[in-house]
């Protein structure tokens, strides 16, 4: 049960981060200091980022999409519901925005683009999942069908850091073409820039 409490303590310090007011640089080191020190981190080593860049930042249309799709974590979660919220027309190309369907529900934004495997982790990045509390940086609901996106706030999933973790990947719709040289680099050497 202590290791149940432990995994809430670090979805709850995550969520604090990502809602507090400190800028990029201090958000980072928050976080490396939560990877580096919290008993639930995945990660052993330091986090390493792209520089910040505007250039990965857009407010961006939200068009409706219906449907959904099955995707099979090929661990204990099995297989999770994704529900499309609508497609995002960002200036990279479109991404659709998913809604989990498990207990609580929540936004869910993974991507795949040109540094996968060459500079960031092969399997893709997250720009959010509000499930494991990361509020209103990488993605932003606004008014009118519009959503801020900044992928300066990319991050690894899970099993980036630790073959023991499974983690749902990008679906083929979610994959970019061009390098977003943004975010959170490959955590492993092996596996691009060093």
């Amino acid at each position: 049960m202590s290791e149940l409490l432990s995994l809430a303590d670090f979805r709850a310090r995550t969520a604090a981060i990502y809602l507090s007011d400190v800028d990029i640089h201090g958000f980072r080191a928050a976080r490396a200091e939560l990877f580096r020190t919290h008993p639930q981190s995945a990660a052993s080593g330091p986090l390493r980022y792209f520089d910040p860049s505007d250039q990965f930042v857009a407010e961006v249309p939200l068009r409706p999409a219906d449907g959904h799709i099955d995707v099979d974590t090929g661990g204990p979660d099995g297989v999770l519901r994704y529900e499309r919220v609508g497609i995002l027309e960002t200036p990279w190309g479109e991404l659709t925005l998913w809604w989990f369907r498990a207990y609580g529900g929540g936004l869910f934004l993974p991507f795949r683009d040109g540094t996968c495997g060459r500079g960031s982790y092969g399997g893709g990045r997250y720009l959010t999942d509000t499930v494991k509390g990361t509020h209103g940086r990488g993605v932003v609901p606004l008014a009118d069908r519009r959503v801020r996106l900044d992928f300066n706030y990319a991050y690894n999933p899970s099993c980036a850091y630790d073959a023991r973790w499974a983690c749902p990947l990008a679906p083929p719709e979610n994959r970019l073409d061009l390098r977003m040289e943004a975010g959170e680099k490959a955590y492993h050497l092996s596996e691009g820039e060093g």
